[in-house]
């Protein structure tokens, strides 16, 4: 007897978005953020409800937590900044790295970005980037490749991340490929609202705000937030400490 070698048949892509879509719509509520008002966002009311939909929806443990439904203080002050401050994206090429549901992307585009690409490695994120482009009339690539983990083919004139330093882990990642993108001479912005793993070394500062958040996620009602440029380290600098 022999058996059928052939593949199993693969999950249909744009199903799988269609659903992710629906989900994103079904859980969130579309808001203005007092902070950012140009821009509006599909975003989740309650925490609880939403991490717990997100994991039944893809039915296995160790779902990303729903990030992408809300709105964070270092976007929003990224966010603020790109709208207060659009030469620093006017007609140029933008990357919104670990974009979730895209408000720095979104703000580069309303300040005249000639190309906004935002990166999310989360399906739902990346359904919430789509819906919430289009809510707002901008046009926004979206990439779901870990670009961390890539060979630096692409190339762009600015890029941004709004909130990326919140566990040691993700930090090992995402920093070392954002310095080596600032030794390309793209500007590099990053938003920080205190995180423990913040960077400390070769970063300049050019804002900062009170920016309101939610008691659910950060325990206060106000986060005090930076907006960095990120520098490349200078020779035999070593990498970032945890900040205390």
């Amino acid at each position: 007897m022999t058996r059928d070698l052939a593949p199993a048949p693969q999950p249909d892509a744009n199903a799988e978005a269609a659903s992710a879509a629906a989900f994103v719509a079904r859980e969130t509520a579309v808001s203005c953020l007092p902070f950012v008002p140009e821009v509006r966002l599909h975003l989740a009311t309650e925490v609880t409800p939403l991490w717990h939909a997100t994991e039944a929806a893809l039915e296995r443990a160790g779902v990303p937590p729903p990030y992408w439904a809300f709105a964070w203080a270092g976007g929003q002050a990224l966010a603020r900044y790109l709208l207060d401050h659009p030469a620093t994206v006017s007609g140029k090429r933008v990357l919104d790295l670990a974009s979730g549901g895209g408000v720095v992307a979104i703000a580069a585009a309303l300040a005249g970005a000639a190309r906004v690409t935002a990166a999310d490695i989360d399906p739902f994120a990346a359904a919430a980037l789509r819906l919430n482009a289009a809510l707002n009339d901008v046009a926004v690539d979206v990439f779901t490749e870990d670009l961390t983990a890539s060979a630096d083919a692409f190339a762009w004139d600015v890029v941004v991340a709004g909130d990326v330093c919140y566990e040691r882990a993700m930090v090992d990642r995402v920093l070392p490929w954002l310095r080596r993108q600032a030794a390309r001479a793209a500007a590099v912005l990053v938003g920080d609202p205190g995180r423990a793993y913040r960077p400390s070394e070769a970063v300049e500062e050019l804002a900062r705000y009170l920016v309101p958040t939610s008691l659910d996620l950060e325990g206060r009602e106000h986060r005090e937030t930076r907006v960095l440029r990120l520098l490349p380290h200078p020779p035999g600098c070593e990498a970032e400490q945890p900040s205390r």
